[in-house]
């Protein structure tokens, strides 16, 4: 039987950081399903990932005699799935000189380089077959929420496509499609506005939409996610496993395990796992001049302009916020960050940064481990040594931004 190996380039990876220094690619989230679960309900196959070497011992590559590699950029769809699936043995998918896919046999799989993907197909047994496919690809932070409203209708199709809602409650106020709101087993919504024009609404196993809450779809809720009394949410939004948000939040996505439990402002921004936003912890996605957002991009070590009017906090897992932080418009702050203080920090927050606007030091790694061990215990999760290896990684090659520590 075939098997699906989710590849990604070294510049992918380094495109997509802080959010791809913890997963690979693959795991990341947009729309109700990580890009990983996609594929796994459209193809239906075993799958593993060809990530970075310090990943591997968590998510580890596994061949068979045949191997469908897919690049991990792709959001799966109707369309490009199809044409994968068509795949002969030793044919490469491509749109254009971008590489979506190979069905190749094992002996083949040694010539793949992730660095050069495609170099392998220069050793004469390969054949090219080309695509005009449309798709969503996911090489940069903000094309999580930037595409998360298409992606999410994409997945509210696939999985409720011949199934039916769990009953929704009478003593909620639905505006729009009733139809385009999906409630799986457990899930509990009470007292709620809940508008579909928008786009749709899915409410995950076990998840609850707790009284108050107006919600403006499209949103997507993963299982065991919790919108708190009065929330309000608007903007293709999706919070991820166990999640819990409270305030206001716009176009934004949790992957997994984060918490913005109270009052304050999210828009336009993408939260990794284990992140905790302080109560009234706000942050900006729109600049006072109206004029383009500039992120952080690790690949050229400076700021670089996204053409998005709109953009506003990339965190890395583990990033946590105290009360009344204010986050900047176009923020980035990577792994382990602990964030507190008045004033506006800078955008540019390097992993294990300890500190606000009027300071920072080095969060110890020893401590991080500490705090990530005590949050992950309250969800029944477990800090491993392959966690503390991937974190202790990163703490010691994101040293070189850790400027405040050269200068002691």
């Amino acid at each position: 039987m075939a098997s699906i190996i989710l590849f990604e380039t070294p510049t992918l990876r380094q495109q997509l950081l802080p959010l791809s220094y913890t997963r690979p690619v693959s795991e990341l989230r947009i729309g109700i399903l990580t890009i990983k679960e996609k594929w796994a309900k459209r193809l239906q196959l075993p799958i593993s990932y060809l990530t970075a070497q310090y990943l591997a011992p968590k998510f580890p590559t596994q061949y068979s005699a045949e191997n469908l590699l897919i690049n991990a950029a792709v959001v799966a769809n109707d369309a490009i799935t199809e044409a994968i699936q068509s795949l002969e043995i030793n044919e490469v998918l491509m749109k254009d000189d971008f590489l979506i896919a190979a069905r190749i046999p094992e002996n083949v799989v040694t010539d793949f380089d992730p660095s050069n993907p495609t170099t392998f197909i220069t050793n004469g047994t390969i054949t090219t077959r080309s695509t005009d496919a449309d798709f969503i690809t996911v090489s940069r932070p903000w094309h999580i929420f930037q595409h998360n409203g298409a992606a999410l209708e994409d997945d509210f199709n696939l999985m409720t496509n011949g199934r039916t809602s769990q009953p929704l409650s009478t003593t909620n106020t639905v505006l729009g499609d009733r139809s385009k709101i999906f409630l799986e087993e457990g899930a509990k919504v009470e007292c709620a506005i809940l508008n579909t024009n928008g786009g749709s609404i899915y409410i995950g196993k076990n998840a609850e939409i707790m009284e108050g809450c107006v919600v403006r779809g499209g949103l997507a809720m993963a299982e065991k996610s919790v919108l708190k009394m009065g929330a309000k949410i608007y903007g293709a939004t999706t919070l991820g496993t166990y999640c819990k948000v409270g305030g206001e939040v716009n176009n934004s996505v949790m992957i997994a395990y984060s918490n913005k439990g109270h009052e304050g402002f999210l828009g336009n921004s993408v939260l990794g796992e284990w992140c905790n936003l302080g109560a009234d912890t706000n942050n900006s996605n729109l600049k006072n001049n109206y004029q383009q957002v500039k992120l952080w991009d690790y690949t050229l070590n400076k700021f670089r302009p996204t053409g998005l009017q709109f953009c506003g906090l990339i965190a890395g897992d583990h990033t946590k916020s105290g009360i009344n932080t204010m986050f900047n418009t176009g923020t980035v702050a990577g792994v382990s960050c602990n964030i507190y203080g008045g004033g506006f920090p800078r955008n540019f927050l390097p992993s294990f940064t300890w500190g606000g606007a009027s300071g920072f030091s080095t969060y110890r790694i020893d401590k991080a481990f500490e705090t990530a061990e005590t949050m992950m215990a309250r969800r029944k999760q477990p800090l491993t040594q392959i966690d503390m290896d991937i974190l202790t990684h990163i703490f010691e090659t994101t040293a070189t931004y850790r400027t405040w520590d050269k200068r002691k």
